[in-house]
């Protein structure tokens, strides 16, 4: 990143405070506020991060039990870098800006997300392809307020909307309305382009759909909009949460739609069915989707949805507008042919989830790595498929053991994510998680706030 000069930044006088945004590895949208005359006296040289923002776990715990990278440890500062392009007024008097880790010798932190993923993107641009994602964000609502919430340890909340569970009822209370209409103009507001929202699956459940773009501003404008619907949660009293399985019933996901394109053309498309492009993207995703459901599962509830015919993929599959296998292919439209990866929870760092994709997507390409044929059927309840690894250790030992994700996206971060994964098992079953429990009131405390 090149230096930015102080004189180059200026903000109106009613501007009071200039909020710094990253996620860390668990997703969580962590920052500092700054008054306008710091960020401009440090924008290019960066502002400090101790870094345990790396090293804590969602119970604010330090993780030990693995080795650290050689910059982890010792509470030593790491630089935020801010992205100037990302600087938008959030409100009035506020700004705000979402920026990367770098180390103070001036390399990227590896375990930083937006620089994984952004060295993916790079990774595929020099293999002459530019890539367009989308990104489906499912959270369920409730009424309580979040003080309610806490009180009652985030269990038998009452969804927001109404019981009403099938997906697409316009039969919603008022109150369901206001939130996703509120939600809807603060999105406007920052600009942050959005296609549909509606009703999902779960009560209290909706889906967000982003507008389709390049990959690094699409996981900008995701981490964005999940702190807006945060924020107009606790505005309107209610709460709202992206946990993986915050109930009994269903889980809630965050798909991730792909194409490519070469020379402004897509990739993806053929006429006749899946391009030869298509064909090697889905063998890498394939190849890698066992160690990448590490990444796309992230904590201990992320595995309670995998339970055949209730929505989410539980096979290394893929299929031509097949919605039960893992990568969905939409295949015979010069425009919208594209790839759907259906594994990731919606408790997955966006940002991680694409470089993790990106990574299949470019190993698939170096090696023209053909899939098996798709699936024509259904891709649950069949014994003759490969399952998805469907605990968090299992998945930890297959990205362990991955030498094409190892390749992509590094020994650091992949030695640094399978330990934390471990340390998250660890913790679940020595300070009160309930492995029988549908869901442990363990998992509700953890996960229902955060990523």
């Amino acid at each position: 990143m090149s230096e930015i000069s102080s004189t180059a930044i200026a903000f109106d006088p009613s501007v009071h405070t200039v909020r710094l945004e990253a996620t860390n590895h668990e997703g969580c949208f962590l920052g500092k506020n700054v008054a306008p005359k710091k960020f401009a006296a440090s924008a290019g040289s960066g502002f400090a991060f101790a870094d345990l923002l790396f090293g804590l776990d969602l119970g604010n715990a330090p993780t030990f039990g693995f080795a650290y990278p050689d910059w982890r440890g010792h509470l030593a500062d790491l630089q935020f870098r801010p992205d100037l392009s990302t600087l938008v007024e959030w409100e009035p008097g506020l700004q705000s800006v979402i920026g990367d880790y770098w180390q103070p010798n001036g390399t990227p932190v590896g375990l930083c997300p937006r620089n994984l993923a952004r060295k993916l993107v790079d990774r595929l641009a020099t293999r002459g392809f530019t890539a367009t994602v989308a990104v489906e964000i499912e959270a369920t609502l409730f009424q309580e307020s979040i003080d309610q919430a806490r009180a009652k340890g985030y269990r038998d909340l009452t969804p927001l909307g109404g019981s009403a569970g099938t997906a697409y009822h316009l039969a919603k209370s008022k109150d369901w309305i206001d939130y996703m209409s509120a939600v809807a103009r603060r999105l406007d507001e920052i600009g942050i382009e959005w296609e549909a929202w509606s009703d999902e699956d779960a009560a209290g459940q909706v889906e967000l759909n982003l507008v389709p773009g390049d990959p690094i501003s699409v996981c900008d404008a995701w981490a964005r909009a999940r702190q807006v619907m945060r924020e107009v949660a606790f505005e309107l009293g209610h709460t709202v949460t992206f946990m993986a399985k915050p109930t009994a019933g269903y889980g809630q996901a965050s798909h991730v739609n792909l194409s490519l394109q070469r020379d402004g053309v897509n990739a993806f498309y053929a006429p006749d069915g899946p391009s030869p492009t298509m064909r090697h993207a889905v063998g890498g995703l394939l190849a890698t989707m066992p160690g990448a459901t590490s990444i796309m599962l992230p904590q201990i509830t992320s595995y309670r949805r995998l339970v055949d015919l209730s929505g989410p993929p539980t096979t290394v599959t893929w299929g031509i507008s097949n919605k039960t296998t893992a990568v969905r292919a939409v295949c015979g439209h010069p425009a919208y042919s594209r790839l759907e990866y259906r594994v990731p929870g919606a408790d997955a760092n966006l940002y991680l989830a694409v470089a993790a994709i990106l990574a299949g997507v470019v190993a698939g390409l170096d090696g023209a790595i053909e899939p098996p044929e798709p699936v024509s059927d259904m891709a649950w309840c069949v014994p003759d498929l490969e399952r998805l690894p469907d605990t968090i250790t299992k998945a930890a030992a297959a990205l362990e053991t991955d030498l094409i994700l190892r390749e992509q996206l590094g020994d650091e971060f992949v030695d640094y994510w399978v330990g934390t994964r471990r340390w998250e098992w660890m913790a679940f079953h020595t300070t009160g998680g309930d492995p029988f429990a549908e869901l442990s009131e363990w998992e509700s405390a953890r996960y229902f706030e955060f990523p």
